[in-house]
C-alpha cells in the first residue's frame, strides 16, 4: 500500500515527503498505528506538544462515522473522545491533542479488546483509504445505525401520524458504484500515486490496488493508467506551483447497457499539455484493455483552467467512442425501461440499481394522479421527473448544471416524453424569473433533491410561495433535510412519511425521502 500526497485539489499546500505505510489488521489486539513526521517520512511524532495516552471504552458512534468514548481527564473532569476505526465495544489504547466539533480527536495505537461484532474488513486498503468508513461492521449493522441516525435528525419533527419505513438496503452490497473519480499524486522522491484520497491525511492519495465498491474493469484502468503515467514523461499537477498536468481520472460505467467511460482531467497550464502523441497512447492502451464486451468505450480529455480573479474553466475533448453512456432504469415496476443518457460531467445517481429503488419509492409515496403538475428542483439529468412525466399532464425540471439540462432535454426525447420541460439554472433565481414572466401554472407536487448543504433560505421561501399539496424531499444529507423541513412545517407543511435508503454500503452516507402535505 502507498501513500503520496494529493495534488489534484486546488488548497494551496507544500508537497510531503513520502510517507511509508505499515500494512496492519485492525482485528490483532496489539493493533498498532504510528504516529507519523509528515516533514521527514520518520515515525517520530512531529515537533509538537507531546500527545496525552489513555484506555477508552466505546460506545457509540459519532455522526461523522468514528467510534466515541468518554474520556476521564486527570483533573477527573470527563470529555467525549472520537476515534476512527474503532465501534462500540471496542477497549482501545488512544493517543490525542485537541478538540475538534465539541469532542477529543483521538489516534488509535492499540485494540486491547476488540468489540464482539466486529468483522474482518474485506479491503487491504481499509483504514488507509478514505472511500470507505465501516467494512469493520456487517452490512446489517450498517443499516441499524443509518436507520437510528435518521430517526434522531427526525425525532422532534415527526407526529402519530408520521408513516417510518424501515431502511431499503443494498443487494448486493458490493460492486454497486457506477462512477468514481481517482486523484494523481507525486511525492518529492518521484513515486507516482492513483487512487482515493487517504483517510484522514489531508492532501495524500492511497495508490488503490482493489475497490470492491466498484466492478472489476476499474482497477484494470487505473493499472493500465499507471503503466501509461510510467512512460508517458508526464507529472502529477501540484496547484500550489501549478506545475505538471494529471489531475484526476473519472471512470463511468452503464450497468445494463455495459457502456464505459474514461475522463482524463489536465491542467490547462500550456507548459504542461500533453502532447498529441501521449494523448493517442494512453487512448490506445484504454482500448485494448478496458473495451467492454457490450457496450462503448467512451473516451475523453478535460482540461481545467485556472486563472487569478477568474472562475474556473472546463473544456471536455472527445477522444473516442460515444460522447455518453447510456443507462436504463426500471421504476414503478415498469415494463418499459427509462432510457438515460450520461454526459461525461452530468449528474447521475452512483448506485444504479439503488437509484430504481429510490426513485420508485419517491413517486410511489406521491400518489401520482393524471391530472397534476409537477415540479423536479434540481433534477440533475431529469430522471425522477422523466419517471413522473409518465404518470401526470405536465412537468417541469429545474437544474443549475447545463450540461445535465442538455442530457435532460435529450433523454426526454429519447423516450417520447413531451409534457416535460427544463430549464437551466441557480433553482431560486429560475423560479422567480418563471413567476416575474408569468410562466408559473400552481404545482400539485414538488420533488426537491438537493446538494448535501440543502436548500437554502431563498428556495425555501420560493416553494413557500409555491404552496403545492405535497412536497417530496429526497436528500443524501439528513441533518440538512431535517433543517429545511423544519422551516417548512412552520409555514403549514406536516411530515407524513419517512423512508430511509441506503446507496452507499460502508459509508456513513444515507438517502432519505420525506414526503410532506400541506395543511395549512
Amino acid at each position: 500500500m502507498h501513500m503520496g500526497t494529493h495534488t489534484g485539489t486546488g488548497t494551496k499546500k507544500l508537497p510531503h515527503e513520502h510517507i511509508p505505510h505499515t500494512s496492519f489488521s485492525i482485528l490483532n489486539p496489539v493493533f498498532f498505528l504510528p504516529i507519523l513526521d509528515s516533514h521527514n517520512g520518520s515515525l517520530a511524532m512531529a515537533k509538537r506538544k507531546e500527545p496525552h495516552r489513555a484506555a477508552v471504552s466505546i460506545t457509540a458512534f459519532t455522526s461523522d462515522g468514528y467510534g466515541s468514548g468518554e474520556l476521564l481527564r486527570a483533573d477527573g473532569s470527563v470529555d467525549t473522545i472520537a476515534v476512527p476505526l474503532t465501534m462500540p465495544g471496542d477497549r482501545v489504547e488512544v493517543t490525542y491533542h485537541r478538540k475538534r466539533k465539541g469532542a477529543y480527536q483521538g489516534r488509535l495505537e492499540q485494540m486491547t479488546e476488540p468489540s464482539p461484532q466486529r468483522i474482518e474488513p474485506r479491503c487491504r486498503h481499509f483504514g488507509a483509504c478514505g472511500g470507505c468508513r465501516w467494512q469493520h461492521l456487517s452490512y446489517q449493522q450498517q443499516l441499524e445505525n443509518k436507520e437510528q441516525a435518521v430517526h434522531r435528525a427526525f425525532s422532534s419533527l415527526m407526529t402519530s401520524a408520521t408513516h417510518v419505513a424501515s431502511i431499503v438496503g443494498c443487494e448486493p452490497p458490493w460492486h454497486y458504484r457506477n462512477k468514481m473519480e481517482f486523484s494523481f499524486s507525486s511525492d518529492a522522491k518521484g513515486e507516482r500515486y492513483l487512487g482515493l484520497m487517504m483517510s484522514g491525511g489531508g492532501q495524500k492519495v492511497v495508490a488503490l490496488q482493489e475497490c470492491h465498491l466498484v466492478t472489476p474493469w476499474f482497477m484494470k484502468a487505473l493499472e493500465v493508467t499507471r503503466h501509461w503515467w510510467a512512460t508517458a514523461g508526464v507529472e502529477a499537477y501540484h496547484p500550489y506551483r501549478d506545475s505538471g498536468a494529471l489531475r484526476t481520472l473519472t471512470l463511468r460505467e452503464g450497468m445494463r447497457s455495459g457502456d464505459r467511460m474514461a475522463m482524463l482531467t489536465v491542467s490547462g497550464n500550456p507548459d504542461f499539455a500533453l502532447s498529441r502523441q501521449q494523448m493517442t497512447n494512453w487512448v490506445e492502451a484504454m482500448q485494448q484493455a478496458v473495451t467492454p464486451p457490450q457496450g462503448t468505450l467512451a473516451l475523453f480529455l478535460r482540461i481545467q483552467q485556472i486563472a487569478k480573479g477568474t472562475p474556473t474553466s472546463f473544456y471536455e475533448i472527445h477522444l473516442g467512442g460515444l460522447d455518453h453512456i447510456r443507462e436504463e432504469l426500471y421504476i414503478m415496476g415498469s415494463p418499459e425501461p427509462l432510457r438515460c443518457k450520461v454526459s461525461p460531467t452530468a449528474f447521475f445517481q452512483p448506485s444504479t440499481y439503488q437509484a430504481e429503488k429510490l426513485y420508485s419509492l419517491a413517486l410511489q409515496l406521491a400518489r401520482l394522479e393524471p391530472h397534476m403538475v409537477v415540479y423536479d428542483l434540481y433534477c440533475g439529468t431529469g430522471t425522477l421527473g422523466l419517471a413522473a412525466a409518465r404518470h401526470v399532464r405536465r412537468v417541469v425540471g429545474i437544474e443549475l448544471s447545463h450540461e445535465a439540462v442538455l442530457d435532460a432535454r435529450s433523454n426526454a426525447e429519447l423516450n417520447g416524453l413531451t409534457n416535460i420541460e427544463f430549464f437551466s439554472g441557480d433553482v431560486a433565481q429560475v423560479l422567480a424569473d418563471l413567476r416575474q414572466q408569468g410562466h408559473l401554472e400552481p404545482p400539485d407536487l414538488v420533488i426537491v433533491d438537493p446538494p448535501r448543504a440543502g436548500l437554502g433560505d431563498k428556495a425555501i421561501a420560493h416553494l413557500v410561495c409555491l404552496r403545492p399539496r405535497q412536497i417530496v424531499y429526497v436528500s443524501c444529507n439528513p441533518v440538512t433535510q431535517a433543517a429545511d423541513i423544519a422551516q417548512l412545517m412552520r409555514h403549514g407543511y406536516q411530515v407524513k412519511a419517512l423512508q430511509p435508503i441506503d446507496q452507499f454500503p460502508h459509508t456513513i452516507h444515507i438517502e432519505n425521502i420525506v414526503l410532506l402535505d400541506f395543511s395549512g
